[in-house]
């Protein structure tokens, strides 16, 4: 059995609310208004972030038209797109889980809807990341989950058939995307959670 991790919400720590509070502290004053900023800021992955996510635009052309959309200064949406790695860090309990799947001796792949020089930072920063065999950033092959294509790339690029694929994602559609491409999945809350997941399903060794 392949375990495919996601990264954003799963691997790593993603919390756009938190994010969007620590860099536009006189934007975000309360919850209404991190919710407000959210929504417009990321459109729930899709529009401008969503071609950020598949490779489609660079950062510039991405500040350009958040700042247009939004009425956030071109500076403003700038210090948010370069903070995002910032807020990219490692989750421990995460990371400890990879470890025991790794020693375990699962093979391990991963599947992000990632921008590209976030991909590069992430390849960059951490060791783990030559834990995985192989993996697909949507940026490089501009596709984004939970198209369908994006899913049967990954399996071919994996080189196994989609029954002997587990996949790993904190986000419903992509789950339910995996799945409808025969991909077993689980939905992540958190690792432990998680941990008691892949023991039923006889992927990680109980203990």
């Amino acid at each position: 059995m392949t375990v495919v991790w996601d990264f954003g919400g799963v691997l790593f720590r993603w919390r756009p609310a938190a994010l969007l509070a620590r860099v536009l502290p006189e934007r975000v004053t309360d919850e209404a208004a991190a919710a407000h900023w959210q929504a417009g800021f990321f459109e729930a992955y899709g529009g401008d972030w969503g071609e950020f996510d598949r490779g489609a635009i660079d950062t510039d052309t991405l500040v350009e038209r958040i700042a247009a959309r939004t009425g956030l200064r071109p500076a403003e949406v700038q210090a948010v797109v370069e903070a995002v790695p910032s807020e990219l860090r490692p989750i421990d309990s995460s990371v400890a889980l990879l470890a025991r799947l790794r020693e375990a001796g699962r093979r391990l792949c991963f599947l992000s809807n990632m921008p590209a020089p976030f991909a590069e930072h992430l390849e960059r920063e951490h060791g783990f990341m030559r834990w995985f065999d192989e993996g697909v950033f949507s940026s490089r092959v501009r596709l984004v989950k939970p198209d369908p294509a994006i899913f049967a790339l990954a399996a071919q690029r994996f080189g196994v058939p989609a029954g002997e694929l587990l996949f790993i994602d904190d986000h419903a559609p992509n789950v339910e995307a995996a799945r409808t491409a025969g991909w077993r999945a689980v939905r992540f809350t958190h690792a432990a959670a998680c941990a008691v997941e892949l023991q039923r399903l006889g992927v990680l060794p109980v203990g």
